[in-house]
């Protein structure tokens, strides 16, 4: 079974940092491009980031431009997003996410979310 399990989520300050990370289990993670998204109660679930097979090509959401990296390690079947000068606006669950395939149907891959919360 295709699965992820994530960590690195908690409690911190406005201006603090957080690492998250998401480790696959279950199937061959180098050939699937990687996303992190993001889910505040009550609106729409938000892509934050994503990061090709090999890591050479990323892409952000303008909110988290300059302050978020999205990085992979293929040898240890883990995705990681370093948050820094995190915001109270960054508060929600974060969640890493693949596509099985390149077509509309292929299916998808979850984690099960970690929760941030920046709050001073």
């Amino acid at each position: 079974q295709e699965q992820f399990v994530e960590s690195g989520g908690g409690l911190v300050q406005p201006g603090g940092s957080l690492r998250l990370s998401c480790a696959a289990s279950g199937f061959s993670f180098s050939t699937y491009a990687m996303s992190w998204y993001r889910q505040v109660p009550g609106k729409e679930r938000e892509l934050v980031a994503s990061i090709s097979t090999l890591g050479g090509s990323t892409t952000y959401a303008d909110s988290v431009k300059g302050r978020f990296t999205i990085s992979r390690d293929n040898a240890k079947k883990t995705v990681y997003l370093q948050m820094n000068n995190l915001k109270a606006e960054d508060t929600a669950v974060y969640y890493c996410k693949t596509k099985l395939g390149t077509s509309v149907w292929s299916r998808a891959v979850w984690g099960q979310g970690t929760q941030v919360t920046v709050s001073s």
